[in-house]
């Protein structure tokens, strides 16, 4: 619109023109350019939830009876026992995990899972579904099974979601603090008594933090169970080290970090509660782990999921250390052994979930699982430009914590370059020999062809 004689005038849009031979001549709009595509992935099978009696509950009262050998004690003991579950993708690994350990004897409003999914608020509302990869479901953790949930304002990597732990135990005043893994559930053992009395998996850990805490015992970092599966850790100590350093994002993070604490003079020790798996799948139905069946004259009937909405019965247990629980053990070993046989490894679990096109804060499931991996290889090489080394030995070799970022990388020093270079002389002479070796068999060979067609 221009303003002419005090009137408005309606104008028309601007256009773009190209001259030709001295006549202006409209453009033809450009194709638009196709990019050229990956291979679509092939489509993985839905999945469904693996704790159907959960997923028509209303409360915690609808769900089978805790084992009562495992049931944690009432009232609470006098010291906190916080358990961390960090989550970031897999829905049923995560359930799993969370149901093991209220199954083993922890409390559960002791256990805090912390959403690391990335997705703000969406679980909180539930604005995702089963199939996205980064779907939670806030109601079944809080109001059925009874965990508390915490979630970080964006997707953290591994050191900042540890230091997040360490944040929250800080504001919270408390002097220890358990973290999980989510892909390793547990299971109380049920053929284990100490002296003349049977503890649940809680029970034995809550005597591992009990040992630390006498005076005698000496300056505690951590207790790792089953190779730090589950970790108990002192929060003053991961305090006095400054935390994890967040330029190493993953891998080669927990060796920056333990060998901190090692150069501090903190004790790092291994310690036992009860069976630890490490998995990639989860079981179909969870109530497995509650393992209670009714007992009806001599036949044994699977439990039926109550009505919607209503308490379950109070099944009499099978008891402790019974057929039940060995079969339990056997599921849980076969899908330990499928992961430890799986080419992808510890990373076979994350693209189980392939959905969620078109949900908040959507991520394309491969895409994700690549950038992860290349964020990986940065951590390493930041490693390695600090500590001037890729081995995790940095104690062996005489390195203090006042070394970082100080020390000249392994491989510019002028003895292991005199090295590399006696090496690349030792190959070049080693390869001219098999050259000029390979010449006289050719030569050798040629000479019979000629004799034979001259013969």
């Amino acid at each position: 619109m221009l303003l002419s004689q005090g009137r408005l005038r309606q104008t028309t849009p601007l256009k773009s023109y190209r001259y030709q031979n001295n006549f202006r001549t409209r453009l033809r709009p450009l194709p638009k350019p196709t990019p050229l595509y990956k291979r679509s992935p092939e489509l993985r099978p839905e999945i469904t939830d693996n704790f159907p009696q959960a997923a028509k509950a209303k409360s915690s009262s609808a769900l089978p009876a805790i084992p009562p050998w495992n049931k944690p004690p009432q009232p609470h003991i006098k010291e906190k026992t916080p358990l961390f579950i960090g989550f970031t993708r897999n829905w049923r690994l995560l359930q799993q995990v969370v149901v093991s350990y209220v199954t083993a004897g922890w409390p559960p409003e002791d256990i805090y899972v912390v959403d690391n999914s990335g997705v703000i608020q969406s679980n909180e509302k539930g604005l995702l579904t089963l199939q996205n990869p980064s779907y939670l479901n806030y109601r079944r953790l809080t109001t059925v099974l009874g965990v508390k949930v915490l979630t970080t304002p964006t997707l953290l990597t591994f050191a900042q979601l540890q230091n997040f732990f360490i944040y929250t135990a800080f504001q919270k005043n408390w002097e220890y603090y358990f973290w999980a893994r989510m892909d390793s559930p547990v299971v109380s053992d049920e053929e284990f008594e100490e002296g003349q009395n049977y503890k649940s998996f809680y029970m034995r850990a809550v005597s591992v933090m009990r040992e630390t805490m006498q005076p005698d015992y000496g300056p505690l970092a951590a207790r790792w169970f089953a190779n730090d599966r589950l970790s108990l850790v002192r929060t003053k100590a991961v305090v006095d080290v400054g935390g994890w350093d967040t330029l190493i994002p993953f891998h080669m993070t927990n060796c920056d970090m333990h060998e901190r604490l090692g150069m501090k003079n903190f004790i790092i020790e291994d310690a036992k509660a009860g069976l630890v798996f490490d998995v990639a799948s989860g079981i179909d139905d969870l109530a497995m782990f509650y393992h209670r069946k009714v007992q009806s004259g001599k036949k044994e009937e699977k439990v039926e999921p109550p009505p919607i909405g209503s308490a379950a019965p109070r099944l009499k247990p099978d008891g402790r250390n019974s057929p039940a629980y060995h079969n339990l053990l056997r599921k849980l070993d076969e899908m330990q052994r499928a992961k430890n046989q799986n080419k992808a490894g510890s990373n076979a679990r994350q693209s189980a979930q392939p959905g969620g096109l078109g949900e908040p804060f959507y991520r394309d499931g491969l895409g994700f699982e690549q950038g992860i991996s290349m964020t990986m290889n940065f951590g390493r090489d930041v490693f390695e430009a600090k500590w001037g080394r890729s081995a995790c030995n940095l104690q062996e070799v005489g390195l203090d914590e006042d070394d970082a970022w100080r020390v000249v990388p392994e491989w510019e020093k002028e003895e292991v370059q005199q090295k590399a270079k006696e090496g690349r002389e030792r190959e070049s002479k080693e390869r001219q020999k098999i050259v000029k070796q390979e010449r006289k068999e050719q030569s050798r060979t040629n000479k019979q062809k000629v004799k034979q067609m001259n013969g």
